[in-house]
């Protein structure tokens, strides 16, 4: 019993170094039998292992108890009880620190898994936090670009207006010209409408006149 006790407290103290300390893929590998332990049937039978080395201490430290209590009602235990004392004793010990690294494995397990989880987390989160960047940098050439162009449009549109302006004005003097023009043809219309009238007019006169001289002959 005490040799296999010394032989575990030995595997859990190699094991806990090897979670204390980084050496090569060795973490690593401990991690994951740890991991596979603690998966299907492993914990209840490391909780059955346990609480079973718990009744087997309480039982040492019972034993322990009733040696001392006979050995103090003799005054003095004999060299069985002594070696049996000494032999509980060792157990109990032996089984304390069993438990208590066992325990204390457990933990560092626990925590270890959460560090590589918020590690991984954090490693997530900077390439999200490089991705964001890149993204802001492209928006920022992106934006640079839109207000070259919109410069540029810019630019376009008061030529544009002005062109605009320019052709109003051009066109503002044409309208002006053709209503000239019209007034002008209006009046030259009106001018030669006169001019028939008189036409006919002197037509008149001149018939009457040859009217006349026909009768002054005749």
């Amino acid at each position: 019993m005490i040799q296999l006790l010394f032989l575990v407290l030995f595997a859990e103290a190699v094991l806990a170094f090897l979670l204390l300390i980084k050496i090569g893929p060795l973490r690593e590998l401990v991690m994951k039998t740890l991991d596979q332990l603690k998966m299907g049937r492993g914990p209840a039978t490391m909780k059955t292992i346990a609480g079973t080395m718990s009744v087997i201490l309480l039982s040492s430290l019972m034993s322990i108890v009733k040696i001392q209590n006979k050995g103090a009602k003799l005054g003095t235990m004999s060299p069985m009880d002594q070696v049996l004392w000494r032999t509980h004793l060792l157990e109990a010990s032996l089984m304390s620190f069993t438990l208590f690294l066992g325990f204390m494995i457990d933990r560092m397990h626990h925590y270890l898994q959460k560090l590589i989880r918020l590690r991984s987390s954090v490693g997530v989160s900077k390439e999200e936090v490089e991705g964001l960047q890149k993204e802001k940098i492209q928006f920022k050439e992106k934006e640079e670009k839109a207000s070259k162009e919109i410069k540029l449009l810019q630019g376009e549109i008061a030529t544009l207006s002005e062109n605009l302006k320019k052709l109003k004005l051009e066109i503002e003097e044409k309208d002006k010209r053709v209503e000239t023009a019209e007034s002008h043809v209006a009046s030259l219309q009106k001018q030669s409408a006169d001019l028939l009238l008189e036409y006919d007019r002197l037509l008149e006169d001149n018939q009457n006149l040859q009217t006349q001289a026909l009768g002054y002959r005749s």
